[in-house]
């Protein structure tokens, strides 16, 4: 590879943008495989996903929240029993499935020979991996303890498994693995969630793994903080925060990413900017986008000189302002924040979300691989086993728009859980993960959820009955 430029145009066949800037509205579409025009059959006989949800979403503004969260602030809401009409029609475990959502830069990781270009991707991926939060308001239902998940998609050549292995605290552990034995990509989430008052913070405990198996390397890292603004009056809205660090255990190169909190005026709402560093300390490349949009790379020096560029303009147009007449000012307004990053020329596209379906608002807001993750595909039914949330009946009456039955579903599975807990502490037995076992990351040296094996044998005669 000769330059940074080459590879970029021989890997996503993007050249530098040395535009201005790039709109939300001309984001491309990776996912065109699992998304097709048309009904029914495609052209070849393959079956195609589904575009929309059976239902569409009913209104919450009739229901308030407030009246159940009132005497919670402060608290930890993992053992709160909200109403199903302040869900969305999916498990967490689905939801952690939407990490997978752009697996093609995985695979781009996976290709390339240089290991800064492959932090990149790999940076860009953890990025990825949190954009489908973008107004996601809806809560997902609380996994049952044993419930599982699984998604296959031979298309994108990955297949994953997921198993909510405590139920206090709450812990969900995944394993994703290439069908072509090129990556494994693994973790636990234990979601901490706080109301204080105006907004729920969710705290995503848990590390995330990425092995790329040929180059025998590891990356770690944690995701950031994300809050719910506007829980009790005004419109809901999601911004994501904090330091996320990714490390390359096999080459110790670090890459660390700033998701950068609203500020004022909300100029910085959305935003991600940071770098990597090599082992011996040298800032290598600078990344920076918005989580809900794309991000770019770019040479270190180009982006200083830009950013002195950028302050030495804004003095000057300060200066300016301060000359004017007071008579001339008026009032600023909060300025509207806009979906658009400013590109600094030469800078490279490491990833663009996809857009999402016209009638996404009307949906919970889900992206079009969310809106495949709770469908049955034909004959899929009897090789599930019976723990699988596509199978659960509150969240499939939900996705049905049947509110009432959902609701009384939801309470009977919740009545049957406490029960089977009571029974198993009479008996002083223990709950046995089928999946998962607790253990040490090899890589971190923290304790973790491992994935045991086993699990697409396809036998599940010992699968517990929580449904």
């Amino acid at each position: 590879m000769n330059s940074e430029e080459e590879f970029y145009d021989a890997e996503t066949g993007l050249e530098s943008d040395d535009s201005c800037e790039v709109s939300f509205k001309d984001a491309l579409v990776f996912d065109n495989k699992q998304v097709t025009d048309g009904d029914g059959k495609q052209e070849n006989g393959v079956w195609e996903r589904r575009k929309t949800l059976p239902a569409e979403m009913i209104s919450r503004n009739n229901f308030s929240v407030w009246s159940i969260l009132k005497k919670c602030i402060g608290m930890e809401l993992s053992k709160i029993a909200m109403p199903v009409v302040f869900n969305e029609p999916l498990s967490f475990l689905q939801r952690i499935s939407e990490y997978m959502e752009h697996t093609q830069l995985i695979h781009q990781a996976c290709s390339l020979s240089d290991s800064i270009d492959r932090m990149q991707v790999v940076a860009a991926f953890a990025v990825s991996a949190v954009a489908s939060q973008w107004e996601r308001t809806g809560k997902p239902f609380n996994p049952l303890l044993g419930e599982t998940y699984e998604l296959i998609r031979e298309e994108e050549g990955y297949r994953l498994i997921s198993e909510q292995v405590s139920h206090h605290p709450p812990v969900s552990a995944f394993h994703a693995q290439s069908l072509k034995q090129e990556f494994e990509f693994h973790g636990s989430i234990y979601p901490k969630l706080k109301f204080w008052g105006k907004s729920v913070e969710a705290e995503p405990k848990g590390t995330m793994t990425l092995e790329l198996l040929k180059h025998k390397e590891a990356y770690t890292w944690t995701n950031p903080m994300c809050c719910v603004h506007n829980i009790i009056l005004g419109k809901l809205w999601i911004e994501q925060y904090g330091t996320v660090e990714i490390i390359n255990h096999s080459t110790g190169d670090k890459c660390v990413l700033n998701f950068k909190p609203v500020g004022m005026f909300g100029k910085e709402l959305h935003r991600v900017e940071g770098h990597i560093l090599d082992k011996s300390k040298k800032k290598r490349r600078v990344l920076y986008g918005k989580w809900t949009e794309c991000m770019y790379s770019i040479d270190p020096k180009v982006y200083d000189s830009h950013k002195k560029s950028e302050k030495k303009t804004a003095a000057e147009s300060k200066k300016l302002k301060q000359g004017r007449s007071c008579e001339a000012e008026e009032a600023d307004e909060m300025p509207d924040v806009q979906e658009t990053v400013t590109v600094i020329p030469g800078s490279a596209l490491l990833w663009r979300i996809s857009p999402r379906p016209a009638d996404s608002e009307k949906m919970y807001n889900f992206t079009s691989f969310a809106m495949t993750l709770n469908e049955l595909e034909p004959g899929a039914e009897a090789l599930l086993p019976p723990t699988d949330c596509r199978l659960r009946p509150d969240i499939k009456a939900m996705e049905n728009g049947d509110m009432d039955l959902s609701s009384s579903e939801k309470e009977r599975l919740e009545e049957k859980q406490r029960a089977s807990r009571r029974d198993r502490s009479m008996e002083e037995e223990e709950w046995c993960t089928r999946w998962f076992t607790l253990g040490t990351n090899p890589h971190t040296g923290a304790e973790d959820w491992l994935y045991s094996g086993g699990y697409f044998d396809r036998n599940y005669s010992d699968s517990p009955n929580i449904y």
